[in-house]
């Protein structure tokens, strides 16, 4: 049985632990309302952009004059996996989740006798990722220097995302986030960006319904909006990722908060226990001592 000195040292660890916690739940929340906010705007946006850009696509013919963002390199074979996560941890299981999703989808590739590369940004998915697939990293952003991760490197993830697609790295890439539904649910999301998704069928019968005349011509504006539309989706994944980590962060820290009062509970009802017993032990002592005089 631990000593009341050691029990007493037990206490003032977890409520230091316990300040901590509290402090970095505050913070998270603090953060939260900001970065849940800025992915909130930006959906509208990201949304509109693909479904346009979708519209687009459907309209021009593939061709060996087509851009690679809209068709790709025409094979199927190489799949690029851009990982998306953040560099810190005690987040619970927002990094897991996502690393979990492009581990899965990556078995399955494999399984079908596809290639499989990875382009990492953010430390916690690239170091579990690259203990199973080591030789299959193809790029790394180091996102350690930056504060909060915004257009800036949007641009740069997407421009060295292009210069692999023009040097004939891959011919698929497919985007992995999480996408932010509440401080409780961040969703794993898998997005493939090139070639680009044509419109759905609800989006055709919408368009369907009006007729659209572009200026000039539906290639030139294409060129225009498709690097535009992958910094876009880039953008948004890491605003949702920015969310999803402050809302898992302020899960995670509201548990681990809830945990330590519980122990805290629990050691000090043992300690007042082992405090009564040496009271009893040196009252009987002393009554004893009494007796025998």
């Amino acid at each position: 049985m631990a000593s009341l000195k050691e029990l007493k040292g037990r206490i003032a660890s977890v409520k230091s632990t316990q300040k901590i916690t509290k402090a970095k739940q505050m913070v998270a929340a603090a953060k939260l309302r900001r970065a849940q906010a800025a992915a909130e705007a930006a959906r509208p946006y990201g949304e509109r952009m693909a479904a346009v850009v979708g519209s687009l696509a459907s309209k021009v013919q593939a061709g060996p004059t087509a851009p690679k963002l809209l068709t790709g390199t025409g094979g199927n074979q190489v799949h690029l996996l851009v990982v998306l996560s953040s560099d810190k941890g005690l987040c619970g299981a927002f990094n897991t989740n996502i690393a979990k999703e492009a581990r899965l989808f990556a078995r399955k590739l494999e399984n079908e006798g596809k290639t499989v590369k990875f382009y990492f940004a953010g430390r916690k998915a690239r170091g579990s990722l690259l203990r199973e697939f080591a030789s299959k990293e193809a790029g790394y952003y180091d996102t350690t220097s930056v504060r909060q991760a915004g257009f800036t490197e949007a641009q740069a993830i997407a421009g060295e995302i292009v210069e692999k697609l023009e040097a004939g790295e891959f011919d698929v890439a497919h985007l992995f986030f999480a996408k932010f539904r509440s401080a409780l649910v961040q969703q794993p999301t898998r997005l493939q960006m090139i070639p680009v998704s044509l419109e759905s069928e609800e989006d055709a019968a919408i368009s369907s319904d009006a007729t659209v005349e572009y200026e000039p011509n539906e290639e030139a504006i294409l060129a225009d909006l498709l690097p535009r539309n992958l910094t876009t989706q880039i953008f948004n994944a890491l605003l949702e990722n920015m969310a999803s980590e402050q809302g898992a962060s302020m899960t995670a820290m509201d548990n681990a908060t809830r945990n330590a009062g519980e122990l805290i509970n629990k050691l000090t009802v043992q300690y007042n226990r082992s405090r009564q017993a040496a009271i009893t032990t040196e009252l009987v002592e002393i009554i004893s001592g009494a007796e025998a005089l």
